[in-house]
């Protein structure tokens, strides 16, 4: 399995966990259109622009336009063909937008979700009943959190699996092989694997089995 992982730092945990799952990982920033990999990785990293969901800039920080915009069309072009993608940080909230649904630029709430690269603080979350997350995690567990954004209104045809408080921190969509999470499962697994919280290393084992079944399918 060949995964594309769409990122421009700390590329090293991302190749990490990819590789601990037993698939071949390529990283790149602004990748060239290329559609000839099992699945597609939207990291972590710059806050998308507002404008990709309707709103002028009140919050949103370190804009990264050509990165958005290669992103985007890469997403187009990727969902064409039903190969699974998986969302992590920005790429939970680039889902969201590209399904048509709205960001809180900045959460009031920023300061228990936002910490440094050094160190991400940890919360509890809630996976919803019937979820694949409910299966893999339980009802309730801990993860880490670096994000100052998060979900307003949810895209169309995408279905929440997890939540702190009333905020989404996770979701997958109704019909394709798609999901993302809000948290850094890479920062969680193998090497980076921390006491307090779930281990990431099974949402990349999801993912995939996705890429596996698409591809006996294709």
């Amino acid at each position: 399995m060949r995964i594309l992982l769409c990122v421009n730092t700390n590329k090293e945990h991302y190749l990490q966990a990819i590789e601990g799952v037993g698939a071949e990982p390529v990283a790149s920033y602004i990748p060239a259109l290329d559609l000839d990999y099992d699945g597609l990785i939207l990291c972590g990293g710059n806050d998308l622009d507002p404008s990709f969901y309707g709103q002028e800039p009140n919050g949103s920080v370190d804009i990264d336009r050509p990165r958005d915009d290669a992103e985007w069309a890469y997403l187009a072009e990727f969902l064409k063909t039903g190969k699974p993608v998986m969302g992590i940080c920005r790429g939970f909230q680039l889902l969201n937008a590209y399904f048509g649904g709205e960001l809180i630029q900045h959460l009031d709430s920023a300061a228990i979700h936002r910490g440094s690269l050094e160190h991400y603080p940890v919360h509890p979350v809630q996976s919803a009943e019937k979820s694949f997350l409910r299966k893999m995690y339980g009802e309730e567990f801990s993860v880490n959190s670096c994000h100052h954004q998060g979900i307003k209104t949810l895209g169309k045809g995408l279905i929440p699996t997890a939540f702190a408080g009333d905020l989404v921190e996770a979701f997958e969509h109704e019909s394709l092989p798609l999901f993302a999470v809000q948290w850094h499962p890479e920062k969680m697994c193998f090497h980076m694997r921390r006491p307090d919280t779930c281990d990431g290393a099974p949402l990349f084992e999801y993912f995939l089995k996705l890429c596996e079944e698409k591809k006996r399918e294709l």
